[in-house]
C-alpha cells in the first residue's frame, strides 16, 4: 500500500495524514473484496525496514493502528471479516501487541473474508524465523513443513499482487509466497486506489495464462 506519504505532501498535509486517508481506502476496498467474492486479503502495513522512518511517525503509525483495531473490531465480526497478522511482534508497543491478540480471537458467524494485516513483516526475516522453528523441532527443511510453520499456514499461496505507488519493485513481501503470483505494478498512490482501480487490476489479471511452470494442453 505505497504512496501514502507522497499522496500527503503533493496537498501540503503532513505524511500521517497519508496514512489516515490510507486506512479508509483499505477499509473500502475490503468491502469491495467481500462484494467480489475474492476470500483472502493480504495488506503490507509497516515493515520490518519502516522502523527506518522518523520516530514521530512510527509512534503515529502505531497509534493509529491500536486505535483502529479498538474502534472497529465490532464491525469487522458485523461484516463477516476475520482478522490475522504476520511478521514480528517482540517490537510492537504492547497495547498494540494486545488488541492483535484480541482481535485475532475473533471469529465472525459466517467468515465472508480472511484479512491479513502485515506488522513488523518480512519476507526475508519469515524465512529465517521459520527455518529456525523447523530446526529446533528437528523436522527437516522441506516445503510442506515450510508452509506449517510459516506466518501463513491456513492461506493459500497469492494469486495476485498489487503494488501501488509507482515502484516497481515487490521491498521483501511474502518472498516464499510469491514464488508464482502474478504482479500488478501502478502509479495510483495508495490513498487514490479505489474500487474502479482494484477492478481493472483484476482485470488484468484475469488475462494472463498461469502455467506454473507447466505447458498448457491445447
Amino acid at each position: 500500500m505505497d504512496g501514502n506519504g507522497r499522496w500527503a505532501r503533493e496537498r501540503g498535509l503532513p505524511r500521517i495524514a497519508g496514512h489516515y486517508e490510507g486506512v479508509k481506502r483499505g477499509e473500502e476496498l475490503v468491502d469491495t473484496c467481500i462484494e467480489l467474492g475474492i476470500r483472502w486479503l493480504t495488506l503490507f502495513t509497516f515493515s520490518t525496514e519502516n522502523w527506518k522512518r522518523p520516530d514521530f511517525e512510527v509512534k503515529a503509525l502505531m497509534r493509529l493502528l491500536e486505535g483502529y483495531l479498538k474502534e472497529k473490531s465490532h464491525l469487522l465480526l458485523e461484516k463477516g471479516i476475520r482478522v490475522s497478522f504476520i511478521g514480528r511482534r517482540d517490537r510492537l508497543p504492547k497495547g498494540l501487541s494486545m488488541e492483535m491478540e484480541r482481535v485475532e480471537k475473533l471469529r465472525p458467524s459466517e467468515e465472508k473474508i480472511h484479512v491479513i494485516l502485515a506488522i513488523d513483516y518480512g519476507g526475508r526475516d519469515e524465512i529465517l524465523r521459520t527455518f529456525k522453528k523447523i530446526s529446533e523441532e528437528g523436522l527437516e527443511p522441506t516445503e510442506k513443513n515450510f508452509k506449517l510453520l510459516s506466518d501463513l499456514p491456513e492461506v493459500p499461496d497469492p494469486d495476485l499482487l498489487i503494488r501501488t505507488g509507482g515502484e516497481k519493485r515487490i521491498s521483501n513481501f511474502l518472498l516464499w509466497h510469491l514464488a508464482y503470483t502474478e504482479l500488478y505494478f501502478t502509479d495510483t498512490y495508495w490513498p487514490d486506489f479505489g474500487k474502479e482501480e482494484l477492478i481493472k487490476a483484476i482485470e488484468d489479471f484475469s488475462r494472463r495464462e498461469r502455467r506454473f511452470g507447466a505447458v498448457l494442453k491445447e
